[in-house]
């Protein structure tokens, strides 16, 4: 196999792809900060609310609005009723089980910044299941990606439940919401690659409201305290999570940048305990700072690595 020398582009042409590429750039990064801020979202609102029945509340307006884009975009639909089956068991095991075991966590004392840790271990996991159960390569800098992880993990969790800050049972539902997601990114390359974002996520969120629904109605009282707080908790979820950043990726996918926002998921811990730390006065002391630290290394070995190999392939969706 012959490799040719890159071809020069001409000075014009480099500096017009200049301002794509910061655009790509900055859209990828506001991905990241979005995504971050959906956990500040649920530790704002969730006190005010019964966990699974705010979080069927984001569902239901949601899928009303994500309804709302499809149709005004023409998006095309699925016909086949295995397909849409597939859609909504990613849907559920996404959306129910992965925000639902977060959001339940932080009813129970669970930080944010904590949530958002265990859970961006995600493509560590990923890639191991992958391994296992796809037959996919997995280096030797991956698994020293996951031990970091681990490690990094066990020291915060430790840490916090040793201050008192959480239950172990939280972090069992933290632990339960990460099989969640990843269970999902195995079902979803498996089975749902060829879906269409628009009304594919309409079709997610649909399943995953009914199944966050009938959890309220199984466990809980729907205690709902409408309040200003509620009010734009909700509003901030359904906006610029659920509506704006799926819209954000579906064009990051389109210009091809979906693996700047892989790369950069590593950030998410970080940026979400320095939002919480003025908002809820969440705090990392040095043992539990380190151990984010080696964390997100550990993430980033994978994900940066990922990113020459699979140009085109998200870990996480939103």
């Amino acid at each position: 196999m012959s490799v040719e020398a890159p071809t020069a582009k001409p000075a014009g042409a480099a500096a017009r792809d200049l301002p794509r590429d910061f655009r790509g750039m900055g859209a990828a990064a506001l991905f990241v900060l979005l995504w971050s801020t959906g956990f500040i979202g649920a530790k704002l609102g969730v006190p005010h609310a019964d966990p699974l029945t705010f979080l069927a509340l984001r569902f239901v307006f949601a899928t009303a609005l994500l309804l709302c884009l499809a149709l005004a975009t023409s998006a095309p639909w699925p016909r086949d009723p295995r397909q849409i089956l597939h859609l909504c068991v990613a849907g559920v095991l996404l959306h129910t089980i992965y925000l639902g075991g977060v959001y339940v966590a932080m009813s129970l004392g669970v930080e944010a910044g904590l949530s958002a840790l265990i859970v961006s271990t995600q493509p560590l996991l990923v890639a191991a299941m992958a391994g296992l159960l796809l037959g996919e390569r997995v280096s030797a800098r991956q698994w020293l990606g996951l031990a970091l992880a681990v490690v990094g993990v066990t020291l915060v969790v430790w840490r916090k439940l040793e201050e008192g800050i959480g239950t172990p049972e939280g972090v069992a539902l933290c632990l339960l919401a990460l099989c969640g997601i990843t269970a999902a990114t195995l079902y979803q390359k498996r089975f749902c690659g060829s879906m269409d974002l628009r009304s594919g996520s309409v079709i997610q969120y649909a399943a995953a409201g009914t199944a966050a629904g009938l959890g309220s109605l199984l466990f809980e009282e729907q205690r709902v305290d409408w309040n200003g707080e509620l009010v734009f908790a909700l509003a901030w979820l359904v906006l610029l999570l659920s509506l704006g950043a799926v819209s954000l990726l579906y064009w990051l996918i389109r210009r091809g940048e979906a693996s700047r926002v892989s790369s950069l998921f590593f950030l998410v811990p970080p940026v979400t305990a320095l939002v919480a730390w003025p908002v809820f006065g969440e705090t990392f002391g040095p043992l539990a700072l380190a151990g984010m630290v080696v964390t997100v290394i550990g993430v980033a070995l994978v994900n940066l690595e990922k990113r020459g190999g699979e140009a085109n392939r998200l870990k996480t969706p939103s």
